[in-house]
């Protein structure tokens, strides 16, 4: 009788761990982890800049890389940095817009719209957002991650679907 309980209650916990995961939708995002202090390369078929804004806007077939993370976009505005109102020349914040994958490991999120504040080493991925780990995707309208850490929250009427059995790692 302990063995069937014990059997009951892990099937149990199995099936709704899909359902608990999308109402908190508070998910490890291992290959998102990132160190934000590694230099960002960025590639564009056209660059404008306006020193006085402290801004560059780079457009068309966008890629941002930093160590091992890839993020690609219509568009990529960089802000920089001020210090007693002068830009100093540091990237403070990316704003990726349209069409906007990040690749990193085995983990891709697809957005309409990806805000990467470097300092702080989060970035904040907006509008029918999806995310694939392997074989299981989770999408909402909000995703959150955080590199330092590693970790990540979904939001907006989240949607989970996970495949049973062993994942290829």
């Amino acid at each position: 009788m302990n063995r069937f309980c014990s059997g009951l209650l892990a099937l149990l916990f199995l099936s709704l761990a899909p359902l608990a995961l999308a109402q908190g939708a508070e998910v490890a995002f291992g290959g998102l982890k990132q160190d934000s202090s590694l230099p960002v390369e960025i590639t564009s078929d056209e660059l404008r800049v306006d020193q006085a804004a402290g801004t560059a806007v780079f457009t068309g077939n966008v890629r941002v890389g930093q160590g091992e993370m890839r993020l690609s976009a219509d568009r990529v505005a960089v802000e920089y940095g001020t210090e007693n109102g002068d830009p100093t020349g540091r990237i403070a914040r990316l704003r990726a817009t349209g069409n906007v994958v990040l690749l990193s490991g085995g983990e891709a999120a697809e957005a309409q719209e990806a805000v990467y504040t470097i300092d702080s080493g989060n970035i904040v991925m907006t509008g029918g957002v999806v995310l694939t780990q392997g074989q299981n995707a989770l999408s909402g309208e909000r995703l959150v991650v955080d590199l330092e850490t590693g970790t990540g929250t979904m939001q907006g009427r989240v949607k989970t679907i996970f495949q049973p059995g062993p994942q290829d790692q």
